[in-house]
């Protein structure tokens, strides 16, 4: 058997039974409270949940859980921000010990996370800024996902072109995005910004996609779509194959799914390249943190998830056709090595 780092720390807590570590009492392996299965109580809040990747993110949350045995609360608010301050209420009044808050709006989200905190109760954040230094930030380094697609854009294209840009203020992770593409405007001068469109309106991809049909219209010289949240990129692949104008026009984008996968192989397709994390991967990472401050530990304030460039080149020569078949060709994409104390348990097959 290959003793791994994390044989050998399970090896060690079990010869040496209940015992101490950086002041957290450890029994069979497993820090208090995890050392008794089923007495902790986490919630999920939830502000997005449509399209293929908050899906993936969700079952990455679940697996995470189950492997540590926890109880696992899921509250959906489907973009409402008032109800999803309030199912934070309601993850305090079932009595928790932890809550996952999974993107929302500052302004909603900053008070109700606080009330969270003075409840005595430990939380982490996806993609959601709440204001909080005693609330570590899960992000899927959204500057390094924006950089690493713009970076191709200009590869593929040159330094000169017009552009049209989906894009919605307010959301955490675009805001972020939204900083490396003013960045990139500034580098390359010859990039215009011929369009800016966007709305978070269910269902997303249809909703930009009758946007992206005018801006299409009245910007017919647009050669480059920056779509940097999957969702934007489905729609704007709509009005340009309705268009006739998928060999002018490339689409880069952020975040990847199997159904992503499939219309970036479509022939002809527009979707030239995506960078992006395994939403499950990013799942289990905020289960992680979240333990971790349960269990007395730190996992920084900012947890980072690195992203992977995918191109239409790669998945096409690599015939990868899903999910599974991109983390098992692409092993950088399968895992991350972020918050994984020698105590945790990860998901069979991690």
């Amino acid at each position: 058997m290959k003793v791994t780092r994390r044989v050998f720390a399970k090896l060690g807590f079990g010869l040496l039974g209940a015992t101490m570590l950086g002041g957290t009492a450890f029994a069979d392996g497993m820090p208090a409270p995890f050392d008794n299965p089923g007495k902790v109580k986490i919630a999920l809040v939830r502000y997005l949940s449509t399209g293929d990747f908050f899906q993936s993110y969700l079952s990455g949350v679940e697996a995470q859980a189950k492997a540590i045995g926890v109880d696992l609360r899921v509250l959906d608010s489907r973009q409402d921000a008032a109800l999803q301050s309030d199912m934070v209420d309601q993850a305090i009044a079932l009595g928790v010990n932890g809550i996952i808050i999974q993107h929302g709006l500052t302004e909603s989200m900053k008070d109700a996370a606080q009330r969270a905190v003075d409840a005595g109760i430990k939380v982490v954040a996806f993609d959601v800024n709440v204001a909080n230094d005693k609330i570590p930030q899960i992000e899927q380094s959204d500057r390094d996902l924006a950089r690493l697609a713009l970076e191709q854009a200009v590869k593929d294209n040159g330094e000169s072109w017009k552009a049209g840009y989906v894009y919605v203020a307010g959301i955490a992770p675009l805001d972020r995005r939204d900083e490396t593409w003013k960045e990139f405007k500034k580098k390359y001068s010859g990039i215009h910004e011929a369009a800016m469109f966007g709305t978070m309106d269910n269902p997303i991809a249809n909703s930009v996609a009758n946007q992206a049909r005018s801006v299409i219209s009245a910007n017919p010289d647009i050669t480059v779509m920056f779509a940097p949240y999957d969702e934007f990129a489905k729609g704007v692949k709509i009005a340009v194959d309705e268009a006739g104008l998928s060999s002018s026009v490339k689409i880069y984008s952020a975040d990847i799914s199997t159904s992503d996968i499939a219309a970036m192989r479509e022939p002809g397709s527009a979707w030239t390249a995506t960078a992006a994390t395994n939403p499950a991967v990013v799942g289990q990472v905020s289960v992680r943190a979240l333990a971790m401050l349960l269990a007395g530990q730190n996992p920084g304030h900012n947890v980072i998830v690195p992203p992977t460039l995918i191109t239409q080149s790669q998945l096409n020569s690599a015939d990868i056709k899903n999910m599974e078949e991109l983390a098992a060709k692409l092993p950088q994409f399968a895992h991350a090595d972020v918050a994984v104390p020698a105590w945790m348990p990860l998901p069979k097959g991690k």
